[in-house]
């Protein structure tokens, strides 16, 4: 296992990337490890590219370097005025200002950037990385290559600085030429009919002699549509059509491109300032916004079916305030715009139904209609499933999670079999004492009261016995007694009712201390 990036607190500690974990470990015994994810990164990487549309609509990602970096290229031509000198700094240009609140801003966030700036991307990449102007302060005007000045920029930097593939950077250095300068002087065919035309090209785009195209992120797809009106709408009947129309032109539009919502926004502009409400929870809310009331409703899955996204919508429209009985607050509640959105979309693709109605698949779009519906009534943190979780304690065998956006995937196919001891279908709480009567050393009880009743058992089966997590260090829950190891016992009393019994700790003839017995679950 290698380090595949260290920040800048490790590096002061002689930590590197490509080295062992080991090694590492040697070094610095406290340093801390995480896995690898460059999906993760690069996913982050595309987020920040996104984010630079505040400088410029012309945003790209470079890709992951080594040693965890990643890079972005962003044309800001014909948006640099837009960051002009203000009076406080009226020395400050406006690409120093642009350049500067990005790495402030960067930092800010908890990230080390480096930028610089030149007329063509690839004078740009190098001095972001190698100039020390870059690496100081950003305001440092060497960080900006003036126009038509790349050569005197790129002359003192590396090689690596021309993005050179590494067995050229190692061919040139064996030939003492080091420097970006160093190819300069040199005749341009020689070096192409030696290293290829790799070289020569890479330093004609930086120098501006060759073009270098750059595609940038598309911008995402705004899934909205509107109406205007040229009277305003007041009567709630009005109002409710419109919704309706725009709702389904709007799932027309997303069923072009094999998607659904999950989660829709509905803006009414009212012609006057509107005292909106808001309601509890997260899948649907009403937030008043001076002249504009906003609903926004969300499903646990992806939809495009109107008839089910108009109940969301409209339950969450009964809960508008009325307008009052005098005419002009009529007039100013009126509705003059209407918006319908869709904020977060997700891939929903056409799937084949039976061919005799209902079945399975019906019963899901069922049981997750009435998950979006309940949880637009009483807020999605009230309306909650069971999730499976990695444990073998039966305490900790599954959390509760919110319904809303975690619908179970129905199974493709029967589960493989298990060798694991039926489970009870109830569980108290929390496990509850019991004083049990057992032949020793591992006998099930011959009877036991819990709850100031007695139970004589007809009939038992186990033991099973369930050792702690030791990878945890500290009992995890309320309901976790301790780290002994339990046998459980399936028994049934005299009138037919099962329990689950389990003796906490191994046996010891110890008599000062006897095994403790608890009841933790019903069996039907």
């Amino acid at each position: 296992m290698r380090l595949a990036a260290a920040n800048l607190t490790a590096q002061e500690a002689g930590l590197f990337p490509g080295q062992t974990l080991a090694d590492a470990r040697a070094l610095e015994p406290g340093v801390t490890v995480d896995d690898a994810d460059p999906a993760g990164d690069l996913e982050t990487l595309s987020s920040f590219a996104t984010w630079c549309g505040r400088y410029t609509p012309w945003t790209a990602i470079d890709g992951l370097e080594d040693g965890g970096a990643g890079g972005l290229w962003l044309d800001i031509t014909g948006c640099a005025h837009l960051f002009a000198p203000t009076k406080s700094k009226p020395d400050e240009q406006g690409e120093t200002a642009l350049l500067d609140d990005l790495v402030r801003r960067f930092a800010a966030a908890g990230y080390s950037a480096r930028a610089g700036l030149a007329d063509t991307p690839g004078a740009a990449w190098a001095i972001a990385r190698f100039s020390s102007a870059a690496a100081t302060r950003i305001r440092n005007a060497n960080a900006i290559v003036p126009p038509g000045k790349q050569q005197a920029a790129l002359a003192p930097l590396p090689i690596t600085a021309l993005r050179l593939p590494p067995e050229t950077i190692d061919g040139l250095a064996r030939l003492g030429l080091r420097h970006i300068g160093d190819l300069m002087a040199l005749p341009r065919a020689g070096l192409a009919r030696r290293f290829g035309e790799t070289v020569t090209r890479r330093l004609d785009q930086a120098l501006g002699h060759l073009p270098e195209p750059l595609s940038p992120q598309p911008p995402a797809p705004s899934w909205r549509v509107c109406a205007n009106f040229a009277e305003p709408l007041g009567e709630p009947a009005s109002v409710t059509a419109v919704v309706r129309r725009l709702t389904e032109a709007l799932c027309e539009r997303l069923a072009s491109v094999d998607r659904g919502a999950r989660r829709l926004e509905l803006a009414l502009y009212r012609v006057g300032g509107g005292n909106g409400v808001k309601t509890g929870g997260v899948a649907a809310s009403v937030i008043s916004k001076g002249r504009i009331d906003t609903v926004t409703v969300g499903t646990s899955r992806a939809s495009r079916d109107p008839g089910h996204l108009l109940r969301l919508i409209n339950e969450q429209l009964d809960r508008l305030p009325e307008p009052l009985p005098d005419s002009s607050a009529a007039v100013e509640q009126a509705i003059e715009f209407l918006t319908v959105t869709a904020v977060t979309t997700a891939p929903l693709s056409a799937a084949q139904t039976s061919y005799i109605g209902g079945g399975q698949q019906s019963d899901a779009i069922g049981l997750e209609q009435l998950i979006d519906r309940l949880a637009a009534r009483f807020g999605a943190g009230n309306v909650v499933r069971f999730a499976p979780r990695e444990s073998h304690l039966p305490e900790r065998a599954q959390t509760v999670v919110s319904a809303l956006g975690s619908t179970a995937e129905p199974l493709s196919q029967p589960p493989p079999p298990t060798v694991m001891c039926p489970r009870p279908p109830r569980l108290l709480p929390h496990p509850e004492p019991v004083t049990a009567i057992a032949p020793v050393p591992d006998d099930p009880p011959l009877q036991f009261r819990w709850r100031r009743h007695s139970h004589r058992i007809a009939r038992a089966e186990g033991p099973e016995r369930l050792a702690p997590e030791w990878w945890h260090p500290t009992p995890l829950g309320p309901s976790s007694l301790g780290n002994d190891t339990r046998d459980y016992y399936r028994v049934e009393d005299s009138d037919g009712r099962r329990f689950w019994l389990y003796r906490d700790g191994l046996y010891s003839d110890d008599i000062a201390d006897p095994p403790r017995w608890y009841l933790h679950g019903f069996f039907g």
